[in-house]
């Protein structure tokens, strides 16, 4: 990987395509596009690639703790043959699973005695969503789930899919589930997820810190315009969240007037949900490996490993919110360390590292949820303008495959594939 805030100097550049954002998506479509001989210049706005995969190392080199993307999901994720098997390690699946419920720490199995579990009571979902239109929230009514079970359920969506139960489409999660094809079980990167871009980015052209503010498009050429210069290319690939596009952070100008407002109301409607990561160190050892999912909505999943000194917090929808204020409250976020894992009672915290999505100005959230109501808003999103500007990343995915790392890649070929039929037609 070359980058342009050290490779060369500062300036535009001139190259085939321009790729916007070095996250999962942006990467594996230039990797495509270089591949297939085309030049690529890359620019992303943060000092590091990978987007919001974002891998937390410990000074003492103990295992990599995720701030971003947790996990590989399936043993058929492209990421397996990206990464090759022996960097590859299944996630264990016994832990000890505990959950916290009316501010008392408790064994996982209370959440399945007596009523349904939330995970099953997802997996009914899937199998049978109910009409289009019809929320999360509402098809747990339908279900006659009430009381404790709801509860639980409606914080397992929100922890899930970053969304409010009562925006979340049942029939999107359930496309979202029935596309996928990764396969079975959770994987883990030896040495972190970060390695996977690292990959991806060998040999591009990637200029990092050099956030693109402007992209001029018109009929066979677009510019990027950094503060570095930019780039001028025959075509662009716009990888980002589509809150950055929404909110005016990056404009775009010389599109047709109804074709921009179009993508501004897509954008509209694909809001990302709140997110916020992160890894607490403590002055003392884990004694067991623990997995706590907080149904009182203060923590997210909470993990610890046996004979380690972090805790990852890794929360979403309004338990972002509460672990970010308990953040800027020290003795509120001890409180809420020994609600979740009571060893920790007393500990003291040693150093604390945070991924704040929702907070971010390049993300704006931690991923994008299928909502009522905008069943066809991916769709547009992801739609090429004037055979120019092309569109990749999670979010042109929402509500037909799911928001997590292969669906970004997959988005990114795809992107790569609909604009190589277009030059390869010039």
């Amino acid at each position: 990987m070359t980058t342009g805030n050290t490779a060369r100097p500062d300036g535009p550049a001139i190259a085939d395509v321009v790729v916007i954002g070095a996250g999962a998506a942006g990467l594996a479509c230039a990797r495509r596009l270089r591949q297939d001989g085309l030049s690529v210049v890359v620019h992303e706005a943060r000092e590091r690639i990978g987007g919001r995969i974002h891998t937390f190392h410990p000074a003492d080199g103990g295992p990599p703790l995720e701030l971003g993307a947790q996990v590989v999901h399936g043993d058929r994720n492209p990421v397996h043959a990206l990464i090759g098997a022996a960097r590859m390690t299944a996630v264990p699946r016994r832990v000890t699973a505990r959950i916290v419920l009316d501010g008392a720490d408790q064994d996982m199995g209370v959440l399945a005695h007596h009523r349904r579990a939330p995970w099953l009571l997802e997996a009914q979902l899937q199998a049978g969503p109910g009409p289009d239109g019809l929320s999360a929230a509402g098809w747990l009514a339908l279900r006659r789930s009430t009381g404790a079970e709801r509860r639980a359920a409606e914080e397992w969506f929100r922890q899930n899919w970053a969304a409010e139960p009562d925006e979340l489409s049942a029939p999107g999660i359930a496309a979202a589930h029935r596309a996928d094809t990764a396969g079975e079980g959770e994987f883990a990167v030896r040495g972190g997820f970060d390695r996977l871009p690292l990959l991806l980015a060998e040999g591009l052209d990637v200029r990092l810190g050099d956030p693109v503010r402007g992209l001029h498009c018109g009929p066979g050429l677009v510019e990027a315009r950094t503060g570095r210069g930019g780039t001028a290319a025959r075509a662009a690939v716009l990888t980002v969240p589509p809150p950055v596009l929404a909110s005016g952070r990056l404009a775009i100008t010389g599109l047709p007037a109804e074709a921009l407002a179009a993508k501004l109301a897509a954008a509209a409607e694909l809001p990302l949900g709140d997110g916020y990561c992160l890894v607490v160190t403590l002055d003392r050892a884990a004694p067991d490996t623990v997995i706590s999912f907080d149904v009182d909505g203060a923590g997210g999943f909470v993990r610890c490993a046996s004979g380690r000194p972090e805790v990852l917090f890794v929360a979403k929808a309004g338990a972002a919110a509460a672990l970010r204020a308990a953040v800027a409250d020290r003795p509120a976020l001890a409180v809420l360390l020994a609600t979740v894992l009571p060893w920790t009672a007393g500990a003291a915290v040693t150093g604390l590292s945070a991924a704040d999505w929702g907070q971010d100005p390049y993300t704006g959230g931690a991923f994008t949820a299928p909502r009522t109501g905008c069943a066809d808003a991916a769709a547009r999103w992801a739609a090429p303008v004037a055979d120019t500007l092309f569109f990749a990343g999670e979010a042109t995915m929402s509500g037909s495959r799911l928001p997590w790392v292969h669906g970004a890649l997959e988005s990114g070929e795809r992107a790569a594939g609909e604009l190589l039929r277009v030059l390869a037609n010039r």
